[in-house]
């Protein structure tokens, strides 16, 4: 295992074994705890980069502010334990994992709140010819709390996602997604080395996502727009290329022989991840005002005022106010990083779910998507919404919703309940 803080190499003291047995992945298991409390107590992010047709390799991310240090009472530095490690699955509700490894790091600091980015790698050593689901985990041994993340890793013939690796100018170290607000983004790709590649620009996507119960979704004519600018990169001696992304929109990276893109990175301007900006505030505001209230906001003199107005309007007085502001934009934030694909998250259907009904009581995936259910199980007053990978995608966050018009007073409810100031669980 490789580990670095804030750039910089370090030690070392980690130990990679093989898991001599698993818990199976089951459909059944409620993972509503990795976009949850639980989650944000110790974010954990994660990626695969295949070196080679044999070779993989799985990079992932945590941040010493999230890891709980203790002192062993001798004086001595103050020591992180993590155990981070990885199953690989046919599929979910496979019994047994096609291959399993652990890692453990134990990171000494003389300064316990010091705040850096801790990135490790682990080899992913069973050479996969097939589609397979990796979980990965990481354990914070000092005060027992987890984190996970699932993959979708394709191992199919000739190039995909997964051998395209976006890397920091300075150091080389891998970044964690793959939308960037603009600038130049170094990328890795070894089996490209010395190869010529395609992209081709998209327009960026602009629509939001229907209500819950629409009959039929809103076509947004971006996601089939034809490009609008086609250009060569030609990767390096080292397996590097750049790419400039001064326009916003899609940059799908082809290979001379494919008409399908082998990799797609994205130049965003809004929300995204963090919410800083008016425009950030405003259009997710969208979700829960009416057209006019909307167009009002937008042309008044002091947009941010009218946002802040609108929220203690709602809650009915300044506090109130504040804290639904940071409710309704946290899930903003939470869904940025969590559901993220083509578009930022919070315009997405499971962000825009998210955002106005919180974190579901249980969440179950499957191979296809992922089923919410608000409420007991088997319920008949219990919310479900189930949402299913788009056609022709391979990306588990690229989900769309199937939309139930029995969902149109539960959707109402909630939307009335924000425009009140009242929804504040979760």
């Amino acid at each position: 295992m490789k580990r670095w803080k804030h750039g910089s190499m370090i030690g070392v003291m980690a130990v990679l074994v093989a898991c001599s047995s698993s818990v199976p992945l089951s459909r059944r298991d409620n993972l509503a705890y990795i976009y949850g409390k639980g989650s944000a107590q110790m974010p954990l992010l994660a990626r695969v980069h295949h070196l080679g047709d044999e070779r993989s390799r799985i990079y992932f991310k945590l941040n010493t502010a999230d890891l709980l240090y203790k002192s062993d009472g001798t004086g001595g530095p103050f020591h992180a334990k993590v155990r981070v490690h990885y199953e690989a699955y046919d599929s979910f509700g496979a019994k047994a994992p096609l291959d399993s490894a652990s890692t453990l790091i134990d990171d000494p600091s003389p300064e316990p709140t010091e705040e850096k980015d801790l990135i490790g790698s682990m080899d992913l050593r069973h050479a996969h010819q097939r589609p397979f689901i990796l979980k990965v985990v990481a354990h914070d041994l000092n005060r027992d709390l987890e984190s996970a993340v699932f993959l979708r890793v394709e191992r199919a013939a000739g190039l995909t996602d997964k051998h395209f690796m976006p890397v920091d100018t300075s150091h080389g170290l891998p970044y964690f997604t793959d939308h960037f607000k603009g600038g130049t983004v170094r990328v890795r790709c070894e089996v490209c080395t010395g190869k010529e590649l395609i992209v081709r620009h998209h327009p960026a996507r602009t629509a939001l996502p229907a209500p819950v119960f629409a009959s039929v979704a809103p076509m947004d004519p971006a996601i089939n727009a034809p490009a609008d600018s086609t250009f060569r990169v030609s990767v390096d001696a080292n397996g590097q290329f750049k790419l400039d992304l001064a326009r916003p929109g899609a940059y799908r990276v082809f290979s001379d022989t494919s008409a399908v893109p082998a990799y797609s990175l994205y130049s965003v301007t809004e929300a995204y991840p963090i919410v800083t900006s008016t425009d950030d505030l405003l259009k997710p505001l969208r979700y829960i005002t009416s057209n006019q209230e909307y167009d009002r906001i937008l042309r008044s003199d002091d947009v941010r005022k009218a946002i802040e107005r609108f929220w203690i309007d709602a809650a009915g007085d300044r506090e109130r106010g504040r804290e639904a502001i940071r409710i309704y934009y946290g899930r903003v934030e939470n869904a940025n990083r969590h559901f993220t694909s083509e578009v930022e998250g919070w315009r997405t259907d499971r962000g825009l779910v998210h955002i106005i009904f919180g974190v579901p009581t249980s969440i179950y995936k499957t191979d296809l998507g992922e089923t919410w259910i608000y409420g007991e199980e088997n319920n008949l007053m219990s919310l479900v919404f189930n949402f299913k990978r788009r056609d022709g995608s391979t990306d588990m966050n690229d989900l769309v919703l199937e939309r139930d018009p029995l969902l149109k007073g539960a959707w109402y409810r909630n939307v009335e309940s924000w425009r009140n100031g009242r929804v504040y669980q979760n």
